[in-house]
């Protein structure tokens, strides 16, 4: 699998933690004595162990789909309560359990806030049909272009994505999640994750190709 390394739009903020360290620490002293009883471990140190070595990639997931700086931190914010509120149950793969948080928050918010910029796909109906037999981790000649593209123009051509679209490519190219990972953060089939990368990154190429100067002959 090519996992392109174009640099993150925008570090992540402390602000996000921090506010959640301010709003969270009277739920913790409240259940904090119970949850050690049963586990050892009261709820904001489990959150400290499997939420915060994921924060970074919590803002960019939030940053790619909101597309701000400050709508991401706000996303964030928002999704870390939401995770200290549900920290028990955190499974056994805590990275996929926040981005699924986080992206669930991002277009809850999306939808609250800009609602017009959520573009529908066309032919849903195709993408739910779209066959699940590729093999996970193989590199594509698709893939490969787009690795070799510039930083700069590549994030151009991924920010222009319809969301679903570049959530999935965001979640595979960028985090390295596996189909079945990425099928998990964003509710959808396995095939809707691979039709979707596919049409994200032919829709990339197509964006690529128009912002590349043509030589003249």
């Amino acid at each position: 699998m090519t996992v392109l390394t174009i640099g993150q739009p925008g570090r992540a903020s402390a602000e996000p933690a921090r506010a959640l360290a301010r709003a969270s620490s009277g739920q913790t002293k409240a259940h904090g004595a119970d949850a050690a009883m049963v586990s050892g471990e009261d709820d904001k140190a489990r959150f400290d162990r499997l939420v915060l070595p994921h924060l970074s990639d919590a803002y960019s997931l939030a940053r790619w789909i909101t597309g701000n700086r400050a709508d991401a931190e706000d996303v964030v914010q928002d999704a870390c309560l939401r995770a200290f509120r549900a920290i028990s149950s955190a499974d056994v793969n805590p990275r996929a359990w926040m981005l699924a948080i986080v992206r669930n928050t991002a277009f809850t918010w999306m939808r609250k806030n800009r609602p017009a910029a959520l573009v529908a796909v066309e032919d849903p109906a195709e993408i739910e049909q779209a066959p699940s037999t590729a093999v996970d981790d193989v590199a594509t000649p698709e893939t490969a272009l787009i690795a070799k593209s510039e930083a700069a123009q590549l994030e151009a051509a991924i920010a222009q994505l319809p969301p679903v679209y570049r959530e999935a490519l965001v979640l595979r190219d960028i985090h390295g999640l596996s189909y079945r990972e990425i099928a998990r953060v964003t509710g959808v089939p396995i095939g809707t994750v691979m039709s979707r990368l596919a049409r994200g990154r032919h829709r990339v190429l197509a964006l690529l190709a128009r912002s590349t100067p043509r030589n003249v002959t």
